[in-house]
C-alpha cells in the first residue's frame, strides 16, 4: 500500500512514547538467506520527513496504546528476527505537505506506543518493503500488526565461457526494474553489486546487467525472485582476459614504455593503456591491437574466444 497523505481539518498532535526491540526465537534472516550484506542500505522513501516531534507539556502516558509489530517473508512464515527497519508515519501531512516520521527502529520485532488515531507503518528488509495503514482505537484491544513482505533473496555470480570462474574483483552487477518506462528507461534498484552478495528484494522479475571488466563485456538477463526463497543465478559471459605484449621475437621479453590502443573489427576504439604488459577484458570477437613505442607503430589483428585467457604478442617488424 503506498504511503499517501490523508487530509483533516485540524492536525492532531502525535507523540512518540517508546520504541523497544523484541527478539524472538524464530528463524533469523541469516538462516533464510545466508550471510547478509552489511553494506546494503534500507529502502529510501523520497519525500518523507526524517524526524520525530517533541513531546508536548502535560502529555499523559495513559493516553497511549501499545502496538506490537512483526514481519514475515511469506504469509504464515516465521517472523524475521533481524535486519528489519521499521518506520511509522503520521497520517496527517505537515506544513510541507509530507507525512512526518514519528517513530523508527531497527532489528526484528518492534513495539511502539501511540495515542489513538491513524498511522502508516512501513517496514524494509534490504530492498524489500511493504506498507500498511494502522488505526489505534481509543478503547478495546489493539491487535498485533504482522506485515508480509512477500520477499526473497538473490545471489549473483558469473562464468566466462562454460566453466571458468571470473575473479570477483573483475565482476559487478546492477539490478533494474523489469519493465521500461514510457521513455524506454528501466529504473535502477541497486548498482555495483558484488558476486556472492545476498540482495533482499520483493518477489517479482528483475533486469540484471553483469559487467566483466571495464570495457565491452556486458550481459543482460531477466531473473525471477520467488517469495521466501533464495535465488542463485550464474550468468555466462562470452569474454576473456588478454595480456598484450610488444616483443622483438615470438616468446620474447615484453618491451617497456609501450602505449596500447584496441580497436574493434569496425575500427571503433575500445580502450587505451601504457605498459609492457597491458591487461584488458574483452567480449568475444575480432580486434586490432596497436602498439606505439619510441615513435614507431606496430599492430596485429587478433580474435577473442570466450573463456580463453591468453597473451597477445605484437611483433616488432624490422
Amino acid at each position: 500500500m503506498p504511503l499517501m497523505p490523508y487530509h483533516a481539518c485540524n492536525r492532531r498532535a502525535v507523540i512518540l512514547a517508546c520504541a523497544a526491540f523484541a527478539m524472538t526465537s524464530s528463524a533469523s534472516a541469516q538462516s533464510a538467506f545466508g550471510e547478509i550484506d552489511p553494506e546494503m542500505p534500507a529502502i529510501e522513501l523520497p519525500g518523507l520527513n526524517q524526524y520525530a516531534p517533541t513531546v508536548p507539556d502535560g502529555a499523559m502516558a495513559t493516553d497511549f496504546r501499545s502496538v506490537s509489530l512483526d514481519a514475515r517473508l511469506v504469509e504464515g512464515g516465521e517472523t524475521i528476527s533481524d535486519g528489519l527497519v521499521w518506520r511509522v508515519f503520521d497520517s496527517v501531512p505537515g506544513r510541507d505537505g509530507k507525512l512526518p516520521l514519528i517513530a523508527s527502529s531497527e532489528g526484528g520485532n518492534a513495539e511502539f506506543a501511540f495515542p489513538p488515531g491513524d498511522y502508516f507503518l512501513h517496514v524494509a528488509f534490504g530492498r524489500a518493503a511493504v506498507s500498511k495503514r494502522l488505526t489505534v482505537p481509543a478503547s478495546g484491544p489493539v491487535p498485533p500488526q504482522s506485515l508480509t513482505l512477500n520477499a526473497g533473496g538473490l545471489v549473483l555470480n558469473a562464468l566466462s565461457g562454460e566453466d571458468m570462474r571470473i575473479p570477483p574483483e573483475d565482476l559487478t552487477f546492477s539490478i533494474y526494474t523489469a519493465t521500461p518506462d514510457l521513455e524506454g528507461e528501466r529504473g535502477l534498484i541497486v548498482a555495483d553489486v558484488r558476486p556472492d552478495t545476498v540482495i533482499r528484494l520483493n518477489a517479482g522479475t528483475y533486469h540484471v546487467v553483469s559487467d566483466y571488466g571495464a570495457h565491452n563485456a556486458s550481459i543482460r538477463s531477466d531473473i525471477h525472485i520467488e517469495a521466501g526463497k533464495l535465488t542463485e543465478a550464474t550468468i555466462e559471459h562470452r569474454a576473456a582476459e588478454l595480456t598484450l605484449k610488444l616483443v622483438s621475437e615470438p616468446g620474447g621479453e615484453a618491451i617497456a614504455d609501450t602505449a596500447w590502443s584496441i580497436l574493434t573489427a569496425s575500427g571503433d576504439p575500445i580502450g587505451e593503456s601504457v605498459g609492457a604488459f597491458s591487461t584488458i577484458i574483452l567480449a568475444e570477437g575480432d580486434y586490432t591491437a596497436i602498439a606505439r613505442n619510441k615513435e614507431r607503430v606496430f599492430q596485429r589483428d587478433f580474435k577473442v574466444e570466450a573463456g580463453r585467457n591468453t597473451d597477445v604478442e605484437v611483433l616488432m617488424a624490422e
